[in-house]
């Protein structure tokens, strides 16, 4: 596939998750499908993974902010959001509804093979995750190091 038919691809499965429409996963997404972050195998076991999401964030979505493709790889960026309504299982814990809402920055880097996702790696901040869901506190210094407030980043270069 070219890199924009690879694109597409890419586009499809975000759409897809955007409006949970996991029937869709059966043509966009490989039954061998190794999802690198995750630790898991198999489209069954990625499709779990999207619904306990949803159970937690019913309302999540990701808009596609970038999109790199080259050979069989497709590299995206996200801005996620989500209210955590839901029980959330986390490293095993259930967490219940928090009522928070995220905002997340995410990559993802895909693998195309036969016209499908093969391969799957996410990158993003479990720390800020975490953060939000108010399951963890930065301390002081961290409250420094870790501003939200994002107008004074380019004064806090370099300092």
């Amino acid at each position: 596939m070219s890199s924009e038919e690879n694109k597409t691809l890419v586009r499809r499965f975000i759409d897809a998750y955007n409006t949970r429409n996991l029937d869709l996963f059966d043509a966009l997404v490989a039954p061998d499908y190794i999802d690198h972050t995750h630790k898991q195998r198999g489209l069954e076991s990625f499709r779990q993974l999207f619904q306990i999401a949803f159970e937690g964030f019913p309302d999540w979505h990701e808009t596609i902010e970038d999109m790199i493709a080259e050979g069989d790889r497709v590299w995206v960026r996200v801005n996620a959001t989500g209210t955590h309504t839901g029980r959330w299982n986390l490293f095993g814990v259930t967490l219940p509804p928090t009522g928070n809402r995220l905002t997340m920055q995410m990559v993802f880097i895909w693998r195309i093979a036969n016209g499908k996702l093969a391969e799957g790696w996410e990158v993003d901040s479990d720390l800020d995750f975490l953060r939000q869901l108010g399951v963890i506190e930065y301390t002081e210094k961290g409250k420094e190091l870790f501003r939200e407030d994002t107008d004074s980043i380019e004064g806090s270069i370099g300092q």
